[in-house]
């Protein structure tokens, strides 16, 4: 006699759907997390709102946002030896708390250039 020949009968599958599904009034749900009683505190938010607000109007201005924000990563690199890659850097940018901010003003800038000044950007791509 094999094993299989006894338990395949008692064997069932169990699923998440429910036959008679609860009330989400009954149910007591425990949240994963708990937040404290005081909001979180963004110490960067200022500096954040600050930058966001900046207005690009003038031209020299913009061509000097341009130059001195970098459009790729400045610290991805390949670590090679011999020919032979040894490891890869990754782009650490984004560790950057400004990252999308200082990006943001970056894209204003080539914009005020391209749109306003109907200036060629591809030196800043």
């Amino acid at each position: 006699m094999k094993v299989f020949h006894s338990t395949t009968p008692k064997i069932f599958l169990a699923s998440w759907v429910s036959l008679n599904p609860a009330n989400a009034s009954n149910t007591n749900v425990t949240a994963l997390y708990s937040r404290s009683s005081e909001p979180d505190r963004d110490i960067l938010q200022p500096l954040r709102l600050w930058i966001d607000n900046i207005k690009v109007s003038d031209r020299a201005f913009a061509h000097r946002l341009c130059k001195l924000i970098p459009a790729q990563c400045p610290f991805e690199r390949d670590v090679k030896l011999f020919g032979k890659t040894l490891f890869h850097i990754p782009p650490m940018c984004k560790l950057n708390p400004l990252y999308e901010e200082v990006v943001g003003l970056r894209f204003r800038a080539l914009c005020y250039l391209a749109d306003d000044c109907s200036e060629d950007i591809s030196q800043y791509c």
